[in-house]
């Protein structure tokens, strides 16, 4: 996920990467400084922004007269909430976690600052070639950095080869979704409380509908075609919905 600070004058004021945008209109304390500023901080309830929050007191020690207050959301609501406060400019919040979803679209929107103009170039021990290319680029637009990294995520399969072993299956290389399915089937087993498979359910974009995704593009469906029609009823969605139907 990232995080971002926002353009108050905009927007008032996370990525799965999270990243750190700076907004316009924020006062930042350099070390030492006299006056005393309180940031307001909205993170996803995760085990990573856990960590995060654990770590202030390493940003006290740099800076005394910065005050953080952070504000743990559970994600379903915290995306909404987060855009409601961007769309209405209120300005609840000083820096929030957003994914990369999000960051082209509210850098071009003008919601968040430009990192690479503002702060990127001008800070000597933050260097953004240490970030792998495919993270930095999640939270660029149009090659400026508009949010910072704090971890990046991706989706991958594992499985009991002790199962498969004694069912006589074997997983190749590059498992098809049509043969996921097959040995979810077959490995399935209620009499020894055996599940075939365990694929997230809980309803939200990170918790079911982002794996989903990568399904129905395997199937060669999409969401929406570019006149922004929905596609989930062509045919090639739909044979995504009858092949996993065993999930």
């Amino acid at each position: 996920m990232s995080m971002t600070m926002w353009r108050p004058a905009l927007s008032g004021a996370r990525v799965s990467t999270l990243a750190l945008s700076i907004a316009l209109g924020v006062f930042v304390a350099q070390p030492g400084h006299a006056e005393e500023v309180t940031l307001t901080v909205a993170l996803a309830a995760n085990p990573q922004m856990e960590t995060a929050a654990k770590l202030i007191d390493n940003f006290y020690a740099k800076y005394p007269d910065i005050k953080v207050k952070f504000q743990t959301l559970p994600e379903n609501q915290l995306r909404p909430t987060v855009l409601k406060d961007v769309a209405t400019k209120s300005g609840q919040f000083d820096v929030v976690m957003i994914g990369a979803y999000e960051v082209p679209l509210w850098a071009e929107k003008g919601w968040i600052t430009n990192l690479s103009k503002e702060y990127v170039a001008k800070d000597t021990e933050w260097k953004a070639d240490d970030l792998l290319t495919p993270i930095r680029d999640l939270v660029s637009f149009k090659g400026d950095m508009f949010a910072t990294p704090f971890y990046g995520s991706s989706s991958f399969m594992f499985y009991r080869k002790d199962l498969f072993d004694k069912a006589g299956l074997k997983m190749p290389e590059q498992p098809t979704w049509d043969q996921v399915a097959e040995y979810a089937a077959k490995l399935d087993d209620k009499s020894k409380n055996v599940s075939g498979i365990c694929l997230r359910g809980i309803p939200g974009w990170g918790q079911s509908l982002a794996p989903l995704t990568t399904v129905i593009n395997t199937f060669g469906g999409r969401w929406f075609n570019e006149k922004w029609e929905p596609q989930l009823s062509s045919e090639k969605a739909k044979k995504r919905s009858t092949s996993t139907s065993s999930f």
